[in-house]
């Protein structure tokens, strides 16, 4: 919503912030203290280790210290509110196995780093080597593939569970109790992403103390590069995963509206709610080559969107960004007298192919999320206009839809992790990383062109 809408968070969400909304957690919400190595261990550290060192051991003590806070979270979401829901029939099984998906594998897996980092640490609380550990332990992580990929359906029921008031009293009354430290059910069934994102930093940060003749220094380093991969790959999957529920969402009023585009997409760049000048909320998607204006309706007892009108092909589709009072509300004159901040931060977008027309004012909720859509829907444009461009030169050049998921380099996990406090699953906000004159280069220049996605 970090968009998966994960980000977002999206994401986010899957995994989110967006012109998806962000969801802010609750006031005063209490976070763990902090722990430092040094402290924790009451070491003399003047006297025997140096500054980087310390800062080293500092950093490896932190990635032990979150599989602690990580284990005691999933088993608290288990034992507080999993197997209550379940013993009192607040929900059914299978309702809490969508929810909750396959949170229970994950608990033993960093159980096992937890365990195996704590087996190195000499009695005096320093350790000496972390890298070959990491580097056996990482590829396990391809088992988040699943949990994702099933945050989006998991989100969606427990946002709509929360219409019985069973439901809402019980939350509720988890949310006012200390152990909840202020966090929701959600925000604790979105902490396994978020520490996956996190890992890539917490390396780079143990490798970045860690002086170039150190024997840790070559594994810190693969197992940068293999949680790189990692991340990647679950977020393409998990990308066309959320791409898939939404297509199956989709309510069409006529045939006419079926789009190819729409059928061939595998990943959502965003998706959130605007309002037109005539107030009308709307949720609209950007997919990859298509943007689709829908209403959110309820349907057999689930939220699908219906199309509002015929989808814009990217290319095709005009944006204008629209200066602060600008549009007239209500199609009328009186626009002109109203509320100035109704009149606010909305873009146009607009489409023209022969008889077929449409103009659309379309409202966000602040200029963070308006500057959001501008950015997704001119990142999208850019990627179709070199598609095309590429298309012309080369017949056999093949623009992989899945690669605007994928994060790359250090600067995109930054980001990632930037995002992840106000973001769930379903947003893409990264910039596109390569010139469309690349497309007349190599295929090699195709992975330098993809755009960051919340993971």
């Amino acid at each position: 919503q970090r968009s998966i809408s994960f980000r977002s968070e999206s994401r986010p969400d899957l995994f989110s912030p967006r012109p998806w909304s962000r969801n802010m957690p609750p006031a005063n919400t209490k976070r763990r203290d902090s722990k430092l190595w040094s402290e924790t261990f009451d070491v003399c550290v003047n006297h025997m280790l140096t500054s980087k060192e310390i800062k080293r051991q500092e950093a490896i003590f932190e990635l032990s210290q979150g599989e602690e806070d990580l284990i005691e979270d999933l088993k608290l979401a288990k034992k507080a509110y999993h197997d209550p829901m379940l013993k009192l029939s607040i929900m059914t099984k299978q309702e809490l196995n969508q929810i909750f998906g396959t949170l229970d594998s994950l608990i033993p897996l960093h159980e096992d780093l937890l365990r195996r980092l704590q087996e190195v640490r000499k009695p005096d609380g320093s350790t000496d080597h972390v890298g070959h550990i990491l580097v056996a332990w990482l590829p396990c992580l391809n088992s988040y593939d699943s949990y994702c990929s099933n945050q989006v359906a998991a989100k969606a029921l427990l946002d709509h569970k929360k219409q019985d008031h069973r439901v809402q009293d019980f939350l509720q009354r988890c949310l006012e109790s200390p152990f909840s430290r202020k966090l929701d059910l959600w925000n604790f069934l979105d902490i396994p992403r978020s520490r996956l994102v996190k890992y890539p930093l917490l390396l780079r940060e143990i490798l970045r103390h860690t002086p170039n003749d150190h024997p840790d220094q070559q594994h810190l380093e693969e197992a940068i590069n293999i949680i790189q991969g990692i991340v990647a790959e679950i977020n393409i999957k998990t990308g066309e995963s959320e791409c898939q529920y939404y297509k199956e969402r989709l309510i069409y009023l006529e045939e006419g509206q079926r789009d190819s585009l729409i059928d061939n997409s595998r990943a959502v760049c965003c998706h959130g709610e605007l309002k037109n000048n005539r107030g009308v909320k709307l949720h609209v998607f950007l997919f990859e080559e298509v943007l689709v204006i829908t209403r959110a309706m309820t349907h057999n007892d689930h939220l699908c969107y219906q199309l509002y009108r015929q989808p814009i092909p990217i290319r095709e589709l005009v944006l204008e960004d629209l200066q602060d009072g600008e549009v007239r509300l209500g199609g009328s004159i009186r626009g002109a007298f109203s509320n100035n901040e109704r009149i606010k931060n909305f873009f146009r977008v607009s489409f023209k192919n022969g008889s077929q027309s449409q103009t659309h004012s379309l409202q966000a909720n602040d200029s963070f999320n308006k500057q959001q859509w501008l950015n997704c829907i001119r990142q999208a444009k850019e990627k179709a206009a070199c598609a095309g461009k590429a298309g012309g030169l080369e017949t056999h050049f093949f623009v992989s839809p899945s690669g605007c998921r994928v994060p790359q380099g250090e600067a995109a996990l930054e980001q990632m992790e930037q995002s992840d406090c106000e973001s769930d699953c379903s947003m893409d906000t990264s910039e596109l990383s390569a010139d469309c004159e690349c497309m007349e280069q190599t295929n090699s220049c195709e992975s330098e062109k993809q755009i960051e996605t919340n993971v």
